[in-house]
């Protein structure tokens, strides 16, 4: 006898639908798995096997095919278990399978017949509307979840026995609530960073405009107190944005299906590859730029990163996603995000200002050559700082994360109606550069610096970003010559 049912797998971040074919014929007892299944799919049966025999299933005894079409789509992860085991209760006569036609179904099963959580419940819940599915069945646990999935009924059961009373119409399933999308968690405040006023100051335009910022200077100057700060000045979450950030989370298996309004936050270690950074393997997954998308990508200790994982940003930064080709075919994910670094100005961290900095010039060049002057020329604000004095530290603390962060949405919410949707002016292109209202005086102060400092023509133009981001913060609508110094002040290196 053949049963059918719908599964799916993840590709990316997306799922893909699997046709579950399940034939059981006369035969010598075996279970065999067919349609590019990986390690975890082929173990399936072994679950599914004890599953129904530790919930009241009779488990056939006979030849056992299961097919998972379409054959050329490698199945990766246990989420089709719970197709497996409906569609091998169908098709030997446990169930009836025709109530559970057009339904999909997504759940590892454990031994005792309990589903566990898999990931990506969002993108299969999605998947299973865009497909015209009746609905889909998760484990409880993704039950939140795929409820955000607009459109589609999602169901929840707590084991496979729930199977039976599914086809016999006597248990629907139970309903889950989606996720609370208003919670956010407590962030740290940008009142702690004291003594480093410049350093604010660059923080908050990087959050209104969305610009790249490196801060070099000597450890304790406060760089990765600051970075870290910067999403409690960052606006919350849209809804759409938040369903982008959680349908990646919940691909990577990253949160438990938590979603909350706030922007994600990563900080890989500096031995990370550069697969790890931007995304490879086989198949292929996400790396953390994509995991930081809509958010902030913090590098500390930029100079110890491997220099091919930091090349390797260079075109996502310029056009906010990113391609991986593989044999298999090719995947394209989003990473849009905020890139916050922070480096040492030599190997030994105290920089040549310091009487008691050993490092040659050799030893600093080879140091420093692990940022290439492609990567610094697309990092918008390139700022130096200075260990804050006794003074500053006993001082009071300094303006809370609130209130710029108003100032802040306030300025996005300028930018939002200059260029429609959620676009900040780091993503503004070069005609749109062109219409930029700059005053006389704005321009020959820009036009000066281009020729004093030997600008390449992207300098240039990051310059007028940044620009257009301080007049925003100011509330004016042309640029005037105080925003076009502000600007070249931001990309100045020397600690001021």
């Amino acid at each position: 006898m053949l049963a059918e049912t719908t599964a799916f797998t993840l590709d990316g971040i997306s799922a893909r639908p699997v046709r579950v074919e399940v034939d059981v014929q006369r035969g010598l007892p075996v279970f065999q798995i067919v349609g590019l299944p990986d390690a975890a799919v082929r173990e399936a049966r072994e679950r599914v096997r004890a599953a129904l025999i530790n919930c009241g299933f009779d488990f056939p005894l006979r030849r056992i095919t299961a097919n998972l079409a379409p054959a050329d789509l490698r199945k990766v992860g246990p989420g089709l278990d719970l197709a497996l085991a409906a569609a091998l209760l169908g098709a030997a006569g446990e169930i009836s399978i025709e109530r559970l036609a057009g339904w999909a179904f997504a759940g590892e099963l454990a031994l005792d017949g309990t589903l566990r959580p898999v990931r990506g419940a969002l993108a299969m819940a999605e998947a299973a509307r865009a497909m015209g599915s009746a609905g889909i069945v998760v484990p409880p646990a993704n039950g939140g979840e795929a409820a955000l999935a607009h459109g589609v009924d999602v169901r929840t059961i707590p084991s496979v026995a729930g199977l039976r009373g599914l086809a016999n119409g006597d248990y629907p399933g139970d309903r889950p609530e989606p996720l609370d999308l208003s919670r956010a968690p407590a962030l740290p405040d940008l009142s702690d960073l004291r003594g480093q006023e410049h350093l604010r100051r660059a923080l908050e335009v990087a959050a209104a405009g969305e610009h790249g910022t490196l801060v070099i200077g000597p450890p304790g100057a406060g760089k990765s107190l600051a970075a870290r700060r910067l999403p409690s000045i960052l606006p919350p979450l849209a809804g759409g944005e938040i369903l982008e950030v959680a349908r990646i989370a919940s691909a990577c298996g990253i949160g438990a299906g938590a979603v909350s309004s706030v922007r994600p936050f990563r900080a890989p270690h500096h031995t990370v590859s550069p697969a790890g950074l931007v995304g490879g393997g086989s198949p292929p997954r996400p790396g953390e730029i994509t995991l930081a998308h809509r958010g902030v990508l913090f590098l500390d200790e930029l100079c110890e990163f491997r220099r091919s994982a930091l090349e390797a940003l260079r075109e996502p930064m310029e056009t906010g996603e990113v391609s991986i080709v593989r044999a298999s075919g090719r995947q394209t994910l989003p990473c849009r995000f905020t890139l916050v670094a922070a480096a040492n100005p030599c190997p030994c961290g105290r920089g040549e200002d310091d009487s008691s900095c050993q490092c040659n010039e050799a030893s600093i060049r080879r140091y420093r050559a692990a940022l290439s002057g492609a990567l610094a020329d697309r990092i918008d604000i390139n700022l130096g700082v200075r260990q804050p004095g006794a003074e500053a530290m006993a001082g009071p603390p300094g303006e809370s994360s609130a209130s710029v962060r108003k100032r802040v949405i306030t300025a996005r919410q300028v930018m939002s109606d200059r260029f429609g949707g959620s676009r900040t002016n780091s993503t503004a292109t070069t005609s749109e550069l062109a219409v930029f209202e700059v005053e006389p005086a704005a321009r020959k102060l820009l036009a000066e610096a281009h020729q004093s400092q030997g600008m390449s023509g992207r300098a240039h133009d990051r310059v007028l970003r940044l620009a257009r981001t301080v007049a925003d913060l100011a509330d004016s609508n042309p640029i005037e010559e105080a925003h076009i110094a502000a600007a070249l002040q931001f990309r100045r290196r020397e600690a001021k």
